[in-house]
């Protein structure tokens, strides 16, 4: 009971302290002792010896404001997680000392300002670690607070995390679909901060896969309905048409959610495009136009997307690889989606990208495979052997592609020219050979049926 009453006072006169402390200086009323205690539990602290260092700690809170040391907050919050971990079963005890850790961070935000924006990202932390059991509404008002505020310095689990909780309030009840869109949008906009702040490849690609987690909960909320989606954008849009960070949210969900065929895509893509032109929007508006069979426009943004300087090499491989399968598969663009596939598996290759090479490779087997060439019975069958060449490598760079490769080498096999035919036109078994046909040109070897 006693230890409970000193955490109570600790505070209190620390909140006390806080308003007086322009009057009495930077250590508060009793300078002397405040700087004795600070010096005595900082000796333990040295030590990593939390249990002597803890008392000690409480007394400097007692008689110093929170502007003697910053340190003297830090050092209490490595304090109270360590108290937080030996009371897991007594709510109440568990319940007091995490508000303690709240207002010590709060303390630091209010106090120095300088260090807000971390301040604010640890207090993130610490509310998913310890007060989501408390208070989940509270948490949840107060992380889209913190978003705010922290902005690029926000750790990639916070946004995925709070996700999780508004996706859990939604189903209780606690707040309504148009809650978790705003959610979703500050988190989603927030890990855009945090890839854009990366200092290093893997902190981007961090911060891309928490998008990605952050896009799941939100499509297995319930919310992501199309349906749902404009209803909610709609009104927003027509108020603020010209909101360019409304439009950016507008765009990544509805791509998202596949809703690529409505106006209210196509309006939003079009004036984030003429605001702030990317390879983002450029890509949506490729598959605007894809959708619309628009090829030559979905292409020409395609290229544009490609061509942005700040888009990486997984991205523009991937890119890549959409644009061929596009132009291949539903614009009937045989020539132009062999280029774009031999460019995305150049891409892969440069970044080691063995799962999408593959994929690349057999989407080129299949181009070859299907390839209709003019000329005698080996020159309209040596597209198969093209074609099996890139199965082979497809399966041995992916092997989660060797049993459908295998099958297709299989097919393509047997449409090799007969060896008296071959013979007949002077070309043998293993000898090189190269198909011209229609745009695609590769160089391969001769293989015949017995």
């Amino acid at each position: 009971m006693m230890r409970k009453l000193t955490f109570i006072l600790v505070f209190a006169v620390s909140m006390i302290s806080t308003m007086t402390v322009s009057a009495q200086g930077r250590y508060g009323r009793d300078s002397a002792e405040c700087i004795k205690y600070l010096s005595f539990y900082v000796q333990y602290m040295k030590q990593n010896n939390l249990n002597e260092a803890a008392p000690l700690w409480r007394k400097a809170m007692a008689l110093c404001p929170p502007t003697a040391n910053q340190n003297m907050l830090l050092d209490g919050m490595k304090i109270l997680r360590k108290d937080l971990a030996q009371v897991k079963n007594n709510d109440a005890r568990v319940k007091e000392i995490v508000d303690s850790l709240i207002m010590l961070h709060q303390m630091r935000i209010d106090n120095y300002p300088k260090y807000s924006v971390q301040a604010n990202a640890n207090l993130a932390l610490d509310m998913l670690n310890y007060r989501v059991k408390i208070d989940p509404m509270g948490v949840y008002q107060r992380l889209g607070v913190v978003f705010e505020v922290a902005k690029g310095k926000t750790p990639v689990s916070v946004p995925v995390r709070y996700m999780d909780l508004v996706s859990q309030l939604y189903k209780e009840g606690a707040i309504s679909a148009e809650d978790v869109m705003t959610a979703f949008q500050k988190a989603s906009a927030t890990l855009d901060l945090v890839a854009e702040a990366a200092k290093t490849d893997k902190e981007k690609a961090d911060a891309v896969s928490a998008g990605t987690d952050v896009e799941k909960i939100f499509s297995a909320s319930g919310v992501a309905s199309c349906e749902n989606l404009i209803s909610i954008y709609g009104p927003q849009y027509a108020a603020t048409p010209d909101d360019k960070n409304l439009l950016k949210g507008m765009v990544s969900t509805l791509s998202a959610q596949n809703c690529v065929e409505e106006n209210l895509f196509r309006q939003a893509v079009e004036s984030l495009h003429k605001q702030e032109p990317s390879y983002k929007s450029a890509y949506y508006l490729f598959r605007l136009y894809s959708s619309a069979n628009d090829y030559d426009k979905a292409v020409d943004y395609m290229e544009e997307a490609i061509g942005y300087p700040e888009s990486d090499t997984q991205t523009d491989a991937g890119y890549y690889f959409e644009m061929a399968q596009y132009l291949y598969l539903k614009a009937s663009r045989p020539a132009e989606a062999f280029k774009a596939a031999k460019a995305c598996a150049a891409k892969a290759e440069e970044i080691s990208d063995d799962a999408l090479l593959g994929k690349a490779y057999f989407l080129i087997a299949q181009m070859w495979g299907s390839r209709k060439c003019d000329g005698n019975e080996v020159e309209v069958r040596a597209p198969y052997w093209v074609a099996v060449d890139y199965l082979v490598k497809a399966k041995n760079t992916n092997p989660e592609l060797a049993d459908e490769a295998n099958k297709l080498i299989g097919s393509y096999s047997s449409y090799f020219p007969a060896q008296s035919d071959a013979f007949m036109y002077d070309v043998i078994d293993g000898a090189s050979y190269t198909v011209d046909c229609g745009g695609m040109r590769e160089t391969t070897r001769v293989r015949t049926q017995k």
